[in-house]
């Protein structure tokens, strides 16, 4: 299965105090999704945005909201988030005590259910639930803060995931997170991965939020997952 790369930019790097206009010149650039993080102090050492975050997101664009929930106990709001305007909810299977009902849960509000894997947790974790999964999501680096150094031992796990979901038969989206720029995109997507989530790499005041999109778009040239 070979499938178009996706250029996902995310805003936790972006200018809160510009968000609309950073989205909407993301967008403009060819982005394909909007990538927000979720973080809840609790499971990763950090806090970030809300459903208040999503709503305002959402006017600003009309591209799918790709929502990464870094949070224990993700489903007393998972409906807030859905409501929110969220196309795409992931949750983390370290922190689902029902993963299966959750990811049921997430599909019943009308969203894509998501799985992301932090670096350590093997791909196995998700044999059981690959019929309810729709996304994906592959931390590069240990997740709760943007900007830290790609983490290649997830690389074989990559691979594995990849071989998992061609089994399926399935169109199931590969993302992976952190680290990942101009310099380590196109060994993920070598690796099977058709989703590049970039935070600094889109969102940096030393060059226009296009001019990382295009670099990326270059790095990867016209590889196709798979």
């Amino acid at each position: 299965m070979s499938e178009k790369i996706k250029i996902a930019p995310s805003i936790l790097s972006a200018d809160f105090t510009r968000l609309g206009e950073h989205i909407r010149e993301a967008e403009q650039a060819g982005a394909d999704l909007i990538h927000v993080d979720v973080m809840d102090g609790r499971f990763v050492p950090n806090l970030t945005m809300g459903p208040l975050v999503i709503e305002a997101a959402r006017r600003s664009t009309k591209l799918p909201l790709d929502v990464h929930l870094m949070m224990v106990e993700p489903d007393h709001m998972l409906k807030a988030f859905a409501e929110a305007g969220s196309d795409v909810i992931s949750v983390h299977v370290e922190a689902c005590l029902h993963l299966n009902r959750t990811l049921q849960e997430i599909r019943r509000l009308g969203c894509q259910a998501g799985v992301a894997l932090s670096p350590h947790t093997p791909a196995g974790a998700l044999s059981e639930v690959m019929h309810l999964v729709d996304v994906i999501l592959i931390l590069s680096v240990n997740p709760g803060f943007g900007g830290q150094a790609f983490l290649p031992e997830v690389l074989p796990k990559t691979r594995q995931l990849r071989q998992m979901i061609a089994a399926t038969g399935r169109e199931i989206d590969l993302e992976i997170d952190g680290g990942v720029n101009t310099q380590t995109a196109a060994t993920c997507v070598e690796a099977g991965v058709n989703v590049l989530i970039a935070g600094s790499a889109v969102f940096n005041s030393k060059f226009s939020v296009k001019a990382g999109i295009d670099a990326l778009r270059s790095a990867v040239g016209n590889q196709k997952a798979g």
